[in-house]
């Protein structure tokens, strides 16, 4: 545990950790839950579908402000994958996580 009380683990996904017995049947009692059954009410509501496009006109970048910004690699890698202007796609990410939790404040 860090000074600030953070928690980190870190996921070997060519030796994933085992998995006892009761950690394997609660699995198996949430599998077994029916999809209607789950309270999403804690979740902000989508009000429209979202559409992963490619960034429009760039904006000006007296509107931006740059920052050092850790983010897991797995993810980082997704977006360079996606091509040119992947730093654009994560701040639209960002924005529909701040519109969603603005709208539901």
């Amino acid at each position: 545990m860090s000074a600030n009380n953070t928690v980190k683990f870190k996921l070997d996904p060519i030796n994933p950790p085992r998995v006892s017995a009761e950690q394997r049947r609660r699995l198996q009692a949430v599998a077994a839950i029916p999809d209607a059954a789950i309270d999403y009410s804690d979740i902000p509501r989508q009000t429209d579908p979202v559409k992963w496009t490619r960034p429009g006109l760039l904006v000006s970048s007296e509107n931006k402000q740059q920052i050092t910004l850790r983010v897991d690699a797995d993810v980082l890698s997704f977006f360079k994958g996606t091509g040119k202007r992947y730093q654009s796609r994560i701040n639209a990410a960002l924005r529909e996580y701040v519109n969603a939790h603005r709208k539901a404040v």
